[in-house]
């Protein structure tokens, strides 16, 4: 074993280099700055060599071999810049200009073609050829996606990446020879597919476009800003292309985030929402039992009169708080903050979409024991108990289909629906809907109530997962609880490292429950009983902490509990199917909203205060995985203010100011004192994505039990997305958004 080659030396253009063993020609010259074109060669799918753009001498082969098919060997001699290599290329673009239209000014592909960029590289101006070019109007292959026949040069990228990358199998070829066409799935020639907008990507002309881009602008026009997506909890990051303060599209080109070049379409296209004619744009008071526009100082004035009013005369316990997992973990951390200094309550709680206090006990302080998100593409099992990732997690689904694609890995799935990943799966055990908890049950080795079918399945999965080592283990809001420590119970029964991830919904589900936006434990998991701890949080903050556990989220709903609910960004009236009027929510005093609209709670309220979306503010983000990400504003907001800067002004109001004037001071007291969160900040200010690692081992054992209804998902599809996803255009217009799931 010790003399197994670790590296095989080779040398290109007369520069030595080494790569790793099986490495394509390709690769090896492009990782030490060594550009060989191609159009068909794309990472990670299958090889075609259709292009021969990558052709390249290699000493003693008679003729010119494509890179993207080569795989390195010891002593190989590469030359890639000849004259006859230089001729072959600028050949092979002649060929592709014989029909190619040359409409570049109006081509949406203009200024960022592949094509384009090789014409100029290789002065391909001239042909020998002098065929009549063939026209033929584009296609709408759906509402997302337009083609242009002309354009097509047959890389076949597009029907790649669908297949193999997505799993979709949208795109297909048609017809034969010169008369070869890319072809939809569907007879009447559009596409029934994820909507996904990979195709266009990864097109490298202007044959496949985007509708919502089309004849908008240059490429060199435009801004381009990396964020977060606003979406759900994998945390892609989106390169918002931004013009005249309006994003008109995003994608992720760079490959910088943990998502490669990946995006489902929420993360591409459904950024619209911030555009909606129906945001709100200043404050709104009831007046008369009608919401009617008011200044900002008239909402911000009545709601600190209206909190002071009810804390004296009721006590601060009958004000309760409910939070957001959209907000960023600064908004988070001061909201809680607020609550438990400036009111003196602990009734904070937020739509929990996942028990990640549960799994951070479980683990007992093993900081380790988390999986990141680029760590399911390179395992070598897979365990999954419940969701369906491929609506609620499509970069997670994608990489889990990396992980058996490319990585021959293994995947386990117990889920009570057939869900898509059913296709990847080596052992699939259907359960009855809820027992989930009983299914972990049975790996443990009991006897639960379950039909006779799965425990012989489950039987079959233990004895599977007992060969693994290193499985990483996926499980949705299904597990909550004592059942989630009973599956880290299992998962240590495992040989080598078992590793965690709980899936989570939105973009900060897992950052709301870091920061402490919990009745009973405060950020970084600590539990509020513990008189130590909270002395602690009480010194840093100057101010006393109520010792009691306060109200949770369906407890606030009751009648009576509360004279004042504060919610901010949620819609608790939609989330928890309540009845849509007052007494659904416990009959309150006092409402107040923060909100981009005027969602069915907010239509409710005594004040609704406009807030900013995820696109116009500054924060951070962490995800499902736990990987901290910067949230770069890329629109300025018009009337609408961030909910941390609503929050720390009413702190003002109210006569107890919390001294933050920026996210980023808040940001630096998380760095200092939340566990976990002690990350590098030159590596988040550079866009990296940066691990953390909540619970502290001396409290994380002693985080309270999770009651009964408090975790639950929203279990959104591919284009639902909560509140966001009803004020999506783009996402509104795709037709399958009414299929069932089973048809995607």
């Amino acid at each position: 074993m010790g003399d197994e080659q670790k590296t095989v030396p080779l040398s290109v253009d007369g520069r030595s280099i080494e790569a790793p063993p099986g490495t394509l020609l390709i690769e090896a010259c492009k990782s030490v700055g060594i550009e060989v074109p191609s159009f068909c060669y794309y990472p990670g799918l299958s090889l075609q060599a259709a292009c021969r753009m990558c052709l390249v001498e290699i000493e003693k082969t008679p003729k010119l071999q494509t890179a993207c098919t080569v795989i390195v060997q010891p002593g190989m001699v590469v030359r890639t810049s000849t004259p006859q290599v230089h001729a072959a290329r600028k050949a092979m673009l002649e060929f592709l200009l014989t029909n190619h239209p040359l409409d570049c000014p109006v081509c949406d592909k203009g200024g960022e073609c592949e094509l384009q960029d090789m014409v100029f590289r290789y002065g391909a101006a001239e042909s020998r050829f002098a065929e009549e070019k063939e026209h033929q109007p584009e296609q709408r292959f759906s509402s997302v996606v337009y083609f242009d026949y002309p354009r097509c040069i047959l890389c076949f990228r597009c029907v790649r990446v669908c297949d193999e990358a997505m799993d979709v199998k949208a795109l297909g070829v048609g017809q034969r020879g010169v008369r070869s066409t890319i072809i939809p799935n569907r007879p009447d020639g559009t596409l029934e597919c994820e909507e996904c907008g990979m195709c266009i990507d990864i097109c490298p002309v202007g044959a496949l476009t985007s509708h919502q881009y089309r004849y908008k602008t240059r490429p060199w026009e435009m801004k381009y800003v990396g964020t977060p997506c606003a979406h759900c909890g994998d945390g892609c990051k989106t390169t918002l292309n931004i013009r005249n303060n309006q994003i008109l599209r995003g994608n992720n080109r760079d490959k910088t985030g943990i998502n490669g070049e990946f995006l489902c379409i929420k993360g591409r296209y459904g950024g619209d929402f911030v555009h909606h004619p129906e945001r709100l744009r200043q404050p709104l008071v009831r007046r008369h039992g009608r919401l009617e526009p008011a200044t900002w100082e008239e909402g911000l004035d009545l709601v600190a009169h209206r909190l002071k009013e009810i804390t004296v005369s009721a006590g601060p316990d009958r004000i309760g708080f409910l939070g957001s997992n959209r907000t960023t973990n600064e908004e988070n951390y001061l909201l809680q903050r607020f609550a438990r200094t400036v009111i003196g309550t602990n009734n904070i709680d937020h739509h929990r979409t996942a028990d990640y206090a549960a799994l951070v006990a479980a683990l007992g302080g093993d900081t380790t024991a988390f999986a990141a998100s680029g760590d399911l593409a390179r395992t070598a099992a897979i365990l999954l108990i419940g969701s369906d990732p491929t609506h609620n997690h499509p970069l997670l689904a994608y990489n889990i289909r990396a992980a058996g694609r490319l990585h021959d890995a293994r995947l386990y799935v117990i889920n009570a629906r057939e869900i898509k990943l059913r296709r990847q799966a080596d052992r699939f055990v259907q359960v009855p809907a809820g027992q989930e908890a009983a299914a972990v049950e049975a790996l443990l080795g009991a006897a639960p109530d379950l039909p006779p079918d799965a425990r012989q399945e489950l039987d079959k999965v233990r004895a599977a997962l007992e060969k693994e080592s290193d499985v990483i283990v996926l499980f949705g809001a299904e597990m909550w609880g004592r059942g989630v420590k009973r599956l880290v119970e299992f998962g240590q029964k495992l040989a080598g490292k078992t590793r965690y991830i709980a899936l989570g919904d939105y973009a900060n589900s897992r950052g709301a429950a870091d920061m402490g936006v919990l009745p009973d434990l405060l950020p970084g998991y600590g539990p509020l009983t513990d008189a130590t701890l909270r002395k602690k949080w009480e010194q840093l903050w100057n101010s006393s902490l109520p010792a009691t556990p306060g109200l949770n989220a369906r407890q606030m709903f009751e009648p009576g509990r509360l004279r004042g609910l504060y919610v901010v960004g949620a819609n608790p009236v939609k989330t928890f199917k309540l009845a849509h009027t007052r007494d659904g929510l416990g009959a309150p005093e006092l409402l107040v909203v923060q909100e981009l609209f005027l969602t069915e709670t907010a239509q409710l309220a005594d004040v609704v205060l406009p807030a900013a979306s995820a696109y116009e503010k500054d924060g951070t983000l962490t995800n499902t995985c736990g990987e901290l990400q910067r949230l770069r504003r890329p629109l300025e907001p018009v009337g609408a203010r961030s909910d941390f800067e609503i929050l720390r002004l009413l702190s003002y109001a109210l006569g107890k100011p919390i001294p933050w004037r920026t996210p980023e001071a808040a940001f630096e007291e998380i760095r200092q004192q939340v566990p976990g969160y002690q990350v590098s900040l030159a590596s988040l200010l550079v866009g990296e994505a940066t691990r953390t690692a909540p619970g502290d081992g001396r409290h994380a054992d002693k985080a309270a039990e999770t009651s009964p209804g408090l975790i639950f998902s929203s279990d959104d599809s591919l284009f639902t997305s909560g509140t966001l996803g009803r004020f999506s255009e783009m996402l509104n217009s795709v037709p399958e958004r009414k299929l069932p799931r089973s048809q995607l």
